[in-house]
């Protein structure tokens, strides 16, 4: 009797326990429990709590943000987070702009495109570039959030390179918004790679911005303050003795640069450059009438170029050549250029019509030493007049063009067509020379020239068709320049130099984009770029014949949504060709023709995921070089990054 008892317990006990479990699109009831100060006459009643795990009210789709060109065009549909997990582990700069551009073979160093560009800016300029996509793709977007939103984007690659992100936004009130973004670059050097001990790549980025709407949105106001300082240790490439037909000694992990350092002399025998940049902005628009808003921009902003070295034996025969004004003890080349910039113009929505027309006026100065008065026109005022229109067929098409003119005579053309099917853009641009290409005075370079305008057309088309489970986008690229400005290393001549084209140049390049999706889940994505030559006067331009990216991955969403993932493999090959050389001591790529890169296959194998509100990847990078000891080369004496992993995760919280 006793163990039927207790056997009849326990089994109450367990029906107890299961019928407390939560069930599906059940709300849990919880009790409350009795008190000794409460009557026994009063009855115990049923909780109205529901749920004891609150359910987050605010995420991605709460926090919404738009760039100042979307607010400029009047699209006024701010973007959600962006979450997507699609080439996550494209993290550095190379791969992000799919392979378009040659580095020196380690995360922050120089960047050159491959293939030539139209230039943007038709009047003065710098002339240094290699820096620019490290501050220019870093520009802030505008929040506007329910909730306070932060961002932390940790990037751990292999031999001692890594990226940092770390976002902060929020809404002092529903009308107005602030926030930061802080970006360092940390790279070990490769040559040779000691652990993270000796850094060649320190870059600190960060900005403040903020926004304001009036309460009838008539008033729009964006203000943002942004600064850079990236500095890289220049090694100057593998140091050979002799070289192999193909190429395996640049790749030895116990290779020598031709500029060492070293932890306990790392000011002993190396060179260094430097770019630091800062800029404030301020922007504001008033709405005058249902069609017409009144616009106005400030900036100013500074750029600051700098080689550093110290003369020895060592530089002297890299460099081989010096100024009769060289400092001996130590050599410190600077260029400093500012422009304070102001424009005010009227634009506005008619129909499907946006408009804009504008007044620009802007000034400059460009300074360094030994070259006051050499240079002409160092310091001047520019005055532009322009126009921006675009057509709206609907949400997905649109005919957009903007013409801008510097009143002295140059000026610049651009329009873009954009529908489901068909894309197509033309660019027309009359530029002034950079200042470093007219006149540089430094320890291992020096020229005063007066070169002429560049001019060059750029013609560009795609189709987009798909057929199914097949996506295909054939194009071209038709590119003209005529008074081109490149450097080269003349015979005989112990320095790079700028050059002037006295002829002309035309690249053709027809492409095909491809996407086949097989078995659902598996994507493979070619993309293939053939490129010809039809002039090369001055043999100007290097480029490969051949361009090629290929992915294949598998995409899928796991265990009820909880987890989405895409794993794959990347490569991309170029064709031997004779790819820019780098002269360090004037940032500055220039044509060579004693060194080919070789053709290889880069590969790596990745993982990209999402778990709820985290991003993460994790991916092989150089797979091949691990069975054949041989890698990439994409800059002449600079080898790419050796086999190894690399990690990066994302959190983003919004509290």
């Amino acid at each position: 009797m006793l163990i039927r008892f207790s056997i009849l317990i326990v089994i109450c006990l367990f029906c107890q326990e299961a019928f407390s479990q939560d069930l599906p699109n059940r709300r849990k009831v919880v009790q409350q429990p009795a008190k000794d100060d409460v009557p026994k006459s009063t009855k115990r009643t049923r909780s109205k709590i529901v749920n004891d795990s609150a359910r987050a009210i605010y995420g991605p789709k709460t926090t919404l943000s738009i760039t100042e060109q979307e607010l400029f065009e009047n699209k006024k549909k701010y973007r959600t987070l962006d979450t997507s997990i699609y080439n996550l582990h494209r993290w550095n700069f190379v791969q992000r702009f799919e392979n378009k551009y040659q580095d020196l073979g380690n995360v922050g160093t120089a960047l050159n495109p491959i293939f030539p560009q139209v230039q943007s800016t038709i009047g003065a300029t710098s002339g240094f570039k290699v820096y620019d996509l490290y501050y220019e793709t870093a520009e802030p977007r505008h929040y506007d959030t329910r909730s306070p939103f932060s961002r932390i984007n940790i990037i751990w690659g292999g031999r001692g390179r890594s990226i940092t992100h770390i976002e902060f936004t929020r809404n002092v009130h529903a009308r107005w918004n602030f926030g930061f973004n802080y970006r360092p670059v940390l790279s070990a050097n490769q040559l040779p790679y000691a652990g993270n001990k000796i850094y060649q790549v320190k870059s600190q980025y960060y900005d403040v911005y903020t926004s304001y709407k009036s309460k009838d949105e008539r008033y729009r106001m964006l203000l943002s303050y942004r600064r850079i300082r990236h500095h890289v240790v220049e090694s100057g490439g593998v140091k050979l003795s002799s070289v192999d037909s193909t190429y395996k000694a640049y790749f030895d992990p116990n290779a020598s640069p031709f500029l060492s350092s070293s932890q306990s002399n790392p000011a002993g025998s190396f060179g260094s450059t430097e770019e630091i940049r800062n800029a404030f902005h301020f922007y504001h628009q008033y709405q005058l009438a249902r069609a017409a808003q009144f616009h106005h921009s400030f900036d100013i902003s500074k750029q600051i170029n700098t080689f550093h070295i110290t003369p020895n034996p060592e530089t002297t025969s890299y460099f081989k050549y010096n100024t009769e004004k060289a400092d001996t003890t130590f050599v410190n080349d600077a260029n400093t250029f500012q422009v304070i910039q102001n424009e005010i113009g009227l634009k506005g929505n008619a129909a499907f019509l946006f408009y804009d027309f504008y007044y620009k006026l802007r000034s400059y100065s460009n300074n360094m030493s030994g070259l006051q008065g050499q240079v002409p026109n160092s310091t001047g005022i520019e005055n532009y007049v322009g126009s921006r229109i675009t057509f709206r067929f609907d949400s997905v098409s649109q005919l957009s063009g903007q013409a801008e003119y510097l009143l002295d005579g140059h000026y610049k053309i651009n329009g873009a067509l954009r529908t489901p099917w068909l894309d197509g853009e033309l660019y027309s641009v009359l530029a002034k020379p950079g200042f470093m290409q007219q006149g540089y005075f430094g320890a291992y370079n020096s020229w005063v020239n007066n070169f002429s305008n560049t001019f060059s057309n750029q013609l560009s088309g795609r189709i987009k068709a798909q057929f199914g489970p097949l996506f295909i986008s054939p194009g071209f690229t038709y590119t003209a320049l005529r008074n081109y400005i490149y450097f080269v290393q003349p015979k005989d001549v112990p320095q790079v130099l700028p050059m002037q084209s006295g002829g002309n140049q035309q690249i053709v390049s027809p492409e095909a984009r491809m996407e086949i999706r097989l078995f659902k889940r598996f994507h493979l994505r070619p993309h293939v770029i053939y490129t010809s030559l039809i002039n090369n006067d001055d043999h100007a331009i290097s480029i490969p014949t051949w361009f090629t990216n290929v992915q294949l991955s598998y995409e899928n969403v796991l265990f009820n949504g909880a987890l989405q993932i895409q794993i794959g493999i990347d490569a991309h090959k170029k064709s031997a060709y004779k790819a820019l050389g780098y002269a360090p001591s004037i940032q500055q790529y220039y044509i060579q023709d004693s060194f080919t890169c070789p053709s290889f296959w880069n590969a790596d194998v990745f993982l990209n995921g999402r778990i709820k509100r985290g991003r993460f990847f994790v991916k092989y990078i150089n797979l091949l070089q691990q069975f054949t000891q041989q890698g990439y080369m994409l800059t002449p004496l600079y080898p790419g990054v050796r086999n190894t992993v690399d990690f990066g995760f994302e959190l983003i919280l919004f509290d």
